[in-house]
């Protein structure tokens, strides 16, 4: 076979239209990049406006849940610091309650006489 039959064979496949067609549309896309890169300059204005609308809006989002948080947790303070009032104030009734039914008790004892223990006696040589 000849050189130009070769080329002629190559040329006329599938493979070799699909590679010039992938060619034809880069070169398409890539004389298409100065106009797109001028709108996505103009758009980056845009970008950046909006992005300091939404800057400003989670700034008020966050401050709003913050301010909602710190509220909440001073009701829950509050809230458990009359739990503990209530509780210490009644474990606090029921130690008087203890401490007035022991009172008796513990004068009882005290009115008692105690008992002396016996005298020991010694045996010392009588001299």
């Amino acid at each position: 076979m000849t050189l130009a039959t070769e080329v002629k064979k190559i040329t006329e496949s599938k493979p070799f239209y699909a590679l010039t067609g992938a060619g034809d549309y880069a070169v398409e896309k890539l004389r298409e990049l100065p106009d797109r890169f001028v709108q996505l300059q103009a758009r980056r204005e845009e970008a950046f406006a909006y992005a300091g609308k939404v800057q400003g809006k989670a700034e008020d989002y966050a401050n709003t849940v913050a301010d909602r948080l710190n509220s909440l947790y001073e009701e829950m303070a509050k809230r458990g610091r009359k739990v503990v009032s209530q509780a210490s104030g009644e474990a606090a009734l029921e130690l008087t309650e203890v401490s007035e039914a022991a009172e008796p008790a513990v004068a009882a004892k005290a009115t008692t006489p105690a008992k002396r223990p016996a005298a020991r006696r010694t045996t010392a040589s009588k001299a």
